[in-house]
């Protein structure tokens, strides 16, 4: 054997799985994986985004960059995903919303999850939660009810991050159970709901913990309820839903990533074993938390399973809620 051949022969083996993958040479001499986020730079699924994309870009031994294609939920980055090329160049990061709600609340969302995505690992979950705003004076849920009670004749508005969306779901739940006329105030995302709820011009908002977690610890905004079965390591002293007489709300939200159905399975599983690394180191798992977030990794059987369940579990809180898709 050449000298050549075998330098060649040698490079292939320690690509591994990669190595025999549609494109691979390619993509090593400079074309990236490139990361699809539904919502725009700055936030906080495209932070988490890079982040990972700045380790896996060194695991994998390949460039590896976020696109952002914002809009409509994740809708616009879902549709992107799912007439990419195949070949392990796109993948698709993102929470519950985009994959196990959006297609239960439009009718025609363009993309099918179980048919035109393969879920390739999860690598964590959060929590949805109530927060208060500054100048409510309630402290936790009940003062909250009886506030509005009191001072508002059982009416008020509380602000979601986005229509059709679970925190919008929470909103008619708790209506229901307090026998309270709460309407839900729609946002273009979490930044300016919090905008209004920091200048007080909302009482409550309902969205993920990641949202609420900076302005609770400054003392600008008080979470009062999460949803999960337990409490949440960084709000030990906030009760969850359940603990308040909700039930149906013990299914955490989940942040994964997806690939265009047909993507090589070496690949899915050679890019989940490179996230698993990555969501391992310290510094990584430090600043996930910190942001709100559950870590922990689920190799691709187990994140199926978590996004079926998940989405069987709000499909009948939204078929019993009424709502029409449209």
């Amino acid at each position: 054997m050449s000298l050549s051949r075998r330098g060649v022969l040698t490079g292939a083996l320690a690509l591994g799985p990669l190595a025999a993958l549609p494109g691979v040479a390619r993509a090593q001499s400079g074309t990236p994986i490139r990361i699809l986020v539904g919502f725009p730079a700055g936030g906080g699924t495209d932070a988490i985004a890079r982040l990972l994309a700045e380790k896996l870009k060194d695991e994998l031994g390949m460039p590896v960059v976020v696109e952002n294609r914002a809009g409509a939920g994740g809708q616009i980055a879902a549709q992107v995903l799912k007439t990419a090329v195949p070949d392990g160049h796109t993948l698709f990061l993102s929470h519950d919303h985009s994959i196990s709600i959006l297609p239960q609340v439009v009718k025609n969302p363009g993309f099918n999850p179980a048919s035109d995505f393969v879920p390739v690992a999860g690598f964590a979950t959060f929590a949805n939660a109530l927060a208060l705003s500054g100048g409510t004076p309630a402290k936790s849920l009940p003062e909250y009810v009886a506030w509005v009670r009191s001072k508002n004749g059982g009416k008020d508005t509380i602000g979601v991050p986005a229509p059709a969306s679970i925190p919008e779901f929470l909103v008619k739940m708790v209506g229901d159970k307090y026998k309270l006329d709460l309407q839900s105030a729609p946002y273009r995302g979490s930044a300016p709901m919090m905008a209004d709820m920091l200048g007080n011009q909302i009482h409550a908002g309902i969205g993920s913990v990641p949202d609420f977690i900076e302005n609770h610890k400054g003392g600008k905004v008080r979470i009062v309820a999460t949803i999960g079965s337990k409490r949440q390591a960084l709000l030990p002293q906030v009760p969850t839903f359940a603990e308040l007489g909700f039930s149906n709300l013990d299914d955490l939200p989940y942040y994964g990533i997806f690939a265009p159905v047909g993507t090589p399975q070496a690949f899915v599983d050679r890019f989940g074993a490179a996230l698993a690394k990555v969501i391992a180191m310290p510094d990584v798992r430090e600043k996930l938390t910190a942001l709100g977030l559950t870590v922990g990794f689920e190799p691709q059987g187990l994140f199926a399973g978590r996004v079926r369940t998940y989405t069987q579990t709000w499909e009948r809180i939204i078929q019993a809620s009424g709502f029409k898709a449209n």
